[in-house]
């Protein structure tokens, strides 16, 4: 039922998706959100779509205004990274979300959800407030459950005590304040699961496609890179969750990864140098999730009333490697 549902969600969207993508290309308007609701009803009326009808209406509706908003985003001049919406596919965009409270249930360690019945899950933590909506998704291998609710939390104002973020690959990040520099050694979760991917990556290229042991080793596949994301992932929260306990002022340089990572493959014309090293160079900076950890600061760091700020890192100064006898700027590297 969890795949019918997902299936259904990810058909109308495609479905919706190509009518708007042939109005495009006929230079007409493309369909709102209450359009294509309008449209929908229709389908499931139809004798040739009503199979429709068998997963709840809601989702169907809240899949239909992920696609006006995702249109939206990508007609918006004001967002940097702008991209028009494209078509899902079955394992990687398997999701869809219960927005209605009133029609959820929800106990400890299992969740009323419609047409599903009462499911039991693995509660990763206590779970507290109101119930706003719950989004089901597949991922790894794995069926996950999401819940927000809505909580009034009141966070403990940072200290006012600046700190200088040194980001790197040796040592991920050196932070250095006026009491002293501390050093977070890097945690390499690609590097420490690469040989097992591998090896999984060369079976699975021997394997008959789409066949039975074909997809049993892509899930295997699937589970190194949840491993990896989730290695990395936890590293990520706890420096970041105790740098902004701690500090109110965050100083952090501002890489431009897609620049450093750039590939010295060149062209024929002009074929690039050590091509080999840079390409580990670019698997090392990849894996440390720089982007990541500056996000997570900066959402962390306004709840407790502080402030990212986003330092150039051209001509700036390496940080001592003992603690100064004096408070200094930390804003300098």
């Amino acid at each position: 039922m969890l795949w019918k549902i997902s299936g259904h969600c990810r058909f109308v969207w495609n479905y919706f998706w190509r009518m708007n993508q042939r109005r495009l290309e006929q230079k007409h308007r493309i369909l709102g959100y209450y359009e294509m609701d309008h449209w929908s009803k229709w389908l499931k009326a139809s004798e040739e779509y009503g199979f429709l009808k068998e997963v709840p209406a809601q989702v169907l509706q809240q899949k239909l205004k992920d696609l006006d908003r995702a249109y939206q985003d990508g007609f918006d001049r004001a967002q940097i990274h702008k991209r028009m919406p494209t078509l899902r596919k079955r394992f990687v965009h398997s999701s869809f979300r219960f927005p209605t409270p009133n029609q959820l249930k929800l106990e400890p360690r299992r969740i009323f959800l419609p047409k599903l019945g009462w499911l039991s899950f693995f509660q990763s933590q206590k779970i507290e407030g109101c119930l706003r909506n719950a989004t089901v998704s597949y991922s790894g291998g794995y069926w996950w459950i999401s819940i927000q609710v809505e909580e009034d939390q009141a966070f403990s104002k940072a200290p006012e005590i600046p700190v200088g973020i040194d980001l790197g690959i040796v040592q991920f990040a050196t932070c250095v304040s006026e009491a002293g520099e501390i050093v977070y050694a890097p945690k390499a979760a690609y590097r420490e699961h690469e040989a097992k991917l591998a090896l999984a990556q060369r079976k699975l290229k021997h394997k008959q496609k789409f066949s039975k042991n074909w997809n049993t080793q892509k899930r295997r596949i699937q589970k190194i890179h949840r491993k990896v994301v989730n290695a990395r992932n936890d590293f990520l929260h706890r420096i970041s969750t105790e740098i902004c306990k701690n500090h109110a002022k965050i100083f952090v340089e501002d890489l431009k990864v897609a620049n450093m990572s750039r590939s010295a493959k060149g062209t024929i014309e002009n074929p690039g140098k050590q091509v080999s090293q840079k390409s580990g160079l670019n698997k090392s900076i990849l894996d440390q999730g720089w982007r990541e950890f500056r996000r997570q600061l900066e959402y962390k760091s306004a709840w407790r009333k502080g402030v990212v700020t986003p330092i150039e890192p051209h001509y700036s100064v390496t940080a001592p490697s003992t603690p100064p006898s004096r408070p200094q700027d930390p804003g300098i590297f």
